[in-house]
């Protein structure tokens, strides 16, 4: 699939996820489920005129933000070293969103689909095209491991950014085993996440330094 193949994609979900919201809008209540917590239950509510439009607006800023990242970042050429991998993720994380969008409006139009089902396969997902991702992106002021020391030194980033794409892609088959433990799903992926990116830090550092001792 082309780039341009897969913004317009992107750009057809984000029309979908607007028209789904127009859609419901005359049927749906005054407040609006929009937020659950780790259990699947519901603990946040808004009017439905900001719970209906905010996810469809946020895909959209973000549909703008990654077609200007290109334009803006001073390493402008190395990020179209990798331009399919990044078209590839902002349609990944464009997916990920409409379908969000999608089960949140139906669950408020009385179709409740349990998140805690989803969204293990969703973020899962997601996880492991960023860990691609990582793994192909080459110095650059917006995507990847960016530590001073990954900024400093292409070796540096290559090296950091290889292992944080296996660390990544690790995380998201972590967090499809949180299926089996529905109710505690996302403690599989914040753990080794965050514990990947604390690892990353250290190592870009450490990295560094061999290369600065050399």
């Amino acid at each position: 699939m082309t780039a341009d193949a897969k913004t317009l994609i992107s750009l057809a979900l984000v029309i979908l996820s607007f028209t789904l919201s127009f859609y419901a809008y005359p049927i749906s209540p005054d407040r609006v489920a929009t937020h659950w917590n780790v259990k699947g239950e519901v603990d946040g509510y808004m009017g439905k005129t900001v719970g209906l439009f905010l996810i469809p607006s946020i895909m959209a800023a973000l549909i703008v933000f990654f077609k200007a990242i290109p334009k803006i970042d001073p390493l402008k050429k190395n990020i179209t070293l990798f331009t399919p991998t990044y078209k590839t993720f902002t349609l990944a994380l464009t997916f990920f969103m409409c379908i969000i969008h999608i089960q949140s409006v139906l669950w408020n139009l009385g179709i409740k689909l349990s998140f805690n089902a989803t969204m293990p396969v969703l973020v899962s997902g997601l996880f492991y095209v960023a860990g691609d991702l990582m793994d192909k992106s080459k110095r650059n002021w917006f995507i990847g491991v960016r530590t001073p020391w990954t900024l400093s030194s292409d070796k540096v980033w290559d090296k950091t950014n290889k292992l944080g794409g296996k660390l990544f892609k690790a995380s998201a088959v972590t967090s499809i085993v949180g299926i089996v433990f529905l109710e505690y799903w996302l403690y599989f992926l914040l753990v080794p996440v965050f514990a990947s990116a604390a690892y990353l830090f250290l190592y870009s550092y450490l990295e560094y330094r061999k290369e600065t001792e050399k």
